[in-house]
Parts: C-alpha cells; sequence; structure tokens
C-alpha cells in the first residue's frame, strides 16, 4: 500500500522537486515540571514546556509522527492536534480539531499528520485541539523561515534564539479547573505568566527568567507567540521601540511601536534594534484575564524576561518601564505587496454572517441562540461520508454551509473580550472592534482577531474545501459553546481537484476512540 507520503507527491499536494519532506517524531507524555517554580504532572510534547520546537524551511512538507503516551488518569489521556495556521488544503484530516477533522487518538497509539506548508511562511504553533487539554502544557512553536523573505534587510538575526513564546500557566490540572468553571461560572485565573517557558508566582521561588541575548548595533526579528488558553499579554521592551512586520504568517508593511497587544494564539513579528547602551533591561508581558484578586498566585507584573546586551554583567535588570508609548493595533498594519493588500475588494459578500453572541445559560456561550457541542461524528467525516445541506449535518444548527468561491464577510458584533480563531484560512480584518471605519484596500490580514464589546468584521475567500473551526480561542470558552463550523463546499471534499486525502489510520481513529473505557478518552 502507499504510503501517505506518496499518495500526497503522486496528487500533486507536495512539489517533489522544490520542497524536503521533514519527518518528525513527536512523542506526546506526562511529565512532572515546574516553569514556575510550582511542580505539576503536565502533558508535554517531548518532556517540556513549551512544547518540542517544530522548525522547517518554505515549501517544507511534514510527516509528524505523534505517539500518545499519555498515561496519567488525572488528564485527559487521548489527543488530538492542531497546527494552528496552516491552511491544510487538501488535508482538512491532518487540521487537528477533535470531532471537527478528526476522532481523538487513543492512548498508545501513534498517528501521523501529513501536509505541505505549501508555500506559508512565517510563526506558527501546534496545540492540543481536545477540551482544555493544551492548557496542561501541549503547546509549542512551530516555524517556517523563508531564505528569501522579502523582509530580510529590515533585520539581521532571525533563529531560535529570537522566538518568544508567551503562556499562562495553572497549577491545578486542566479538568479540575474546568469542574470549578463549570460550578461557579469563574474562568479559571492563572497562577502565572510564562516567557519562554518561565516565570513566577507570588510567594514562590525565584526561578531565573528566560534572558534574550543580543550584540550592540544588531537588529533582531523577535517571533512573538502567544502560546496562552486565556490572557493576553501587552508586550514591551524598556528603552527600547520595535518595529512590527508580521501577524499570524502574514508579512506586513513595517509600523513601529513600543508595545503590543497579543492575543491568544496571535503572532507578532517585530524588529528590534539593539541601540541601547550595553545592560540589561526587562522584557514585559503582563497578562490581561481575569482578576488577580480571584488568584493570590497570580501577580501579571512578574511575567517578564531579560534583554541582554554582550558585555552586560548576568545580572536582574534594573530598568524601569512598561507598556508606554504607541500601542500597535490591527488597523495601522497593511499586508505587503507580496502579500495581494485588498485582493477581496470592496464589492458586497456573497453570504454575510452576523454572529451574536449571547450568555443565556452561564457559564455557556451561544451564537446566534446556540451553544456549540462537539458532534457524535466528526464534520469532515460527515461531508466525506455525503452531507451536502445544512440539515445533512448533525447538529446542523452549529454547520454553516458555505460553497466554492464564495465572498464571505463575518460579523460579529460584541460581548465581551473574545479573540476569534478561523481554521484553514487568514482573513482580511475589514473593520477592527469598536471601529466605524472600513477598510477593503488594504486591512490587515491574519488568522485570529479580537471581539472587544464592539462590532468587528473580517472577509475570506471559500477557495480551501474541509471542515473549519470558528471559535473563540480562550480556551475555557470554547469548552462552554463559542464556536461554529464552516463546512465549505462539501461536493469538492469528495470528488475533483481539491479532494481530501483521507489515509487510513485517519479513518481508524473514531472506531478505536468509540471502543476505550470513558476515563481513556
Amino acid at each position: 500500500m502507499l504510503s501517505l507520503t506518496a499518495c500526497l507527491l503522486a496528487a500533486g499536494a507536495i512539489p517533489s522537486v522544490l520542497s524536503a519532506l521533514v519527518e518528525i517524531d513527536l512523542p506526546v507524555f506526562n511529565t512532572r515540571v515546574s516553569p514556575d517554580g510550582f511542580e505539576r504532572d503536565a502533558i508535554t510534547a517531548g518532556g517540556g514546556v513549551p512544547g518540542q520546537a517544530i522548525i522547517v524551511n518554505k515549501g517544507d512538507s511534514v510527516d509528524i509522527a505523534l505517539h500518545n503516551q499519555l498515561d496519567d488518569p488525572s488528564m485527559r489521556r487521548s489527543t488530538a492536534i492542531h497546527w494552528h495556521g496552516f491552511f491544510q488544503a487538501r488535508t482538512s484530516y491532518a487540521d487537528g480539531p477533535a470531532f471537527v477533522n478528526q476522532c481523538p487518538i487513543a492512548p498508545g497509539d501513534t498517528f501521523h499528520y501529513v501536509f505541505d506548508t505549501a508555500g506559508q511562511t512565517g510563526s506558527y504553533w501546534y496545540h492540543s485541539h481536545l477540551s482544555t487539554q493544551y492548557c496542561d502544557g501541549l503547546r509549542g512553536v512551530f516555524i517556517v523561515y523563508d531564505p528569501d523573505d522579502p523582509q530580510k534587510d529590515l533585520y539581521d538575526v532571525d533563529d531560535e534564539s529570537t522566538i518568544i513564546t508567551l503562556a499562562d500557566w495553572y497549577h491545578d490540572v486542566a479538568p479540575d479547573a474546568q469542574d470549578d468553571f463549570l460550578k461557579s461560572g469563574t474562568v479559571p485565573i492563572p497562577d502565572s505568566g510564562l516567557i519562554n517557558g518561565r516565570g513566577r508566582f507570588v510567594g514562590g521561588p525565584l526561578v531565573p527568567y528566560a534572558v534574550v541575548n543580543v550584540e550592540k548595533g544588531k537588529r533582531y526579528r523577535l517571533r512573538l507567540v502567544s502560546i496562552a488558553c486565556r490572557p493576553f499579554f501587552t508586550f514591551s521592551i524598556d528603552n527600547h521601540e520595535f518595529t512590527a512586520i508580521e501577524l499570524d504568517g502574514v508579512g506586513h508593511d513595517p509600523v513601529v511601536a513600543q508595545n503590543v497587544d497579543v492575543y491568544a494564539a496571535q503572532r507578532v513579528s517585530v524588529v528590534l534594534n539593539a541601540n541601547q547602551p550595553v545592560g540589561n533591561y526587562w522584557i514585559r508581558a503582563p497578562p490581561t484575564g481575569g482578576n488577580p484578586n480571584g488568584n493570590p498566585n497570580f501577580d501579571p507584573q512578574l511575567t517578564k524576561a531579560i534583554l541582554r546586551y554582550a558585555g552586560a554583567p548576568e545580572v536582574e535588570p534594573t530598568t524601569t518601564g512598561g507598556p508606554t508609548g504607541h500601542k500597535l493595533t490591527d488597523a495601522e498594519m497593511h499586508p505587503i505587496a507580496q502579500e495581494g493588500p485588498g485582493k477581496l475588494g470592496d464589492g458586497p459578500p456573497d453570504i454575510a454572517f452576523n454572529l451574536q453572541i449571547t450568555q443565556p445559560n452561564p457559564p455557556f456561550f451561544d451564537i446566534n441562540g446556540i451553544s456549540y457541542i462537539s458532534p457524535p461524528v466528526p464534520v469532515l467525516l460527515q461531508i466525506m461520508s455525503g452531507a451536502a445541506h445544512p440539515m445533512d449535518f448533525l447538529p446542523s444548527s452549529q454547520v454553516l454551509l458555505i460553497e466554492a468561491n464564495q465572498t464571505i464577510e463575518v460579523s460579529i458584533p460584541g460581548g465581551g473580550a473574545h479573540p476569534f480563531h478561523l481554521h484553514g484560512h487568514n482573513f482580511d480584518i475589514v473593520r477592527t472592534s469598536n471601529s466605524d471605519v472600513t477598510n477593503y484596500v488594504n486591512p490587515a490580514r491574519r488568522d485570529v482577531v479580537p471581539v472587544l464589546g464592539g462590532n468587528m468584521t473580517f472577509r475570506f475567500k471559500a477557495d480551501n474545501p474541509g471542515a473549519w473551526f470558528l471559535h473563540c480561542h480562550i480556551d475555557w470558552h470554547l469548552e462552554v459553546g463559542l464556536a461554529v463550523v464552516f463546512a465549505e463546499a462539501p461536493a469538492a471534499n469528495r470528488a475533483g481537484p481539491h479532494a481530501q486525502i483521507t489515509p487510513d489510520d485517519w479513518l481508524a481513529l473514531c472506531p478505536k476512540y468509540d471502543d476505550l473505557d470513558p476515563d481513556l478518552q
């Protein structure tokens, strides 16, 4: 039998000459970690928090062998991984959300995610997409470098040392925190914030902060990657400004700022010019999300790292600062010419969805009167089995049908601070939250955008058949219903040039999962 990789090559889904196939083993297992000095059991990819970094180059395809070795009964033991930001053309099965694109991977099983990065470059990440499992540690970065980056003249250094992860951390395991949330209605408040896997909590040990090393006179591309379950982080560096050049894998024209809010799952590349006197400077990223009074361990101001110039002493900084000066906004960011800014035009959309968030039954959320629940059969499997009309889907009320090549407009009027992520696509933010200004000429393009209590509108082209989640990326909110699913061009998934590739091990996932005892799911 041909391997999935061979099938992809034969189908043209992986360019056989221009790209390399990168084979990656990703063991997922339980281990004890203490990123903020508090020791607890966690779920890790490769043994660390954050997990094993995945680094490839433009044009590469990947074969990621995920080995599920989870055995701790206090946390979920099945798993499913989302490769955040990748379009997954013809490989919607590999997108990862449990019960949208696949059934979870049973403990003891190995599953191969094989997909083409398809020319995408920039900053991405991966995380569990089963319940709130990634809050227990299963999250890491996925970077696609471009040797011919059209913006490479703006920086001198861009390597693993300049990747900066921003995370929240919890001392309670996610199932316990989730149970408390469902009983109390209070969204879990983190115990600490982490930068590159290190942080501190009130009264805890003085864990050494992460250090970003620079040399005076060089320019550094810092890839800020939020791998958070809940809060957004306000990123700044004392005595320095920076130049933003990327949002969620999309190159944008340079904009100078002194701080930026990075919401859950967002990525921002900023260029730092190391032009200050040799010394140590605080990198600050205080999280916002949950009243610190609700968790005595949590002090947002402890979420820091150190920018250290070569020749500076190895001591903590004494600098003062914080999020002062100009705050970067999506409204001022415009894609570079190579990205085709404004390519969707200003004409009326083919379909306009207005998604009204309400909360009639706290802590559960509704969108247009429906609280999302996982379907009994993955939406993609329903499509591949013949579902073609709204009433063919189970449950039909939370699946939105769109057809090939339609221009889709989504408006979310408000209802709190929710960073919404669309799978399978980037989108153009034609109206940012709380703005009356529309921009169809060169709007910011990304895959996560916050709804901040006021109307926000984005557009995308239905040019990628598949089953695609749209959801709040506060993981606790997703768990209580803040999501819908797009079923894009159902017939095109089954036949024709965009037909889905469905490997045998994907088809075997549901029978294996359904046979598990509930405590192994």
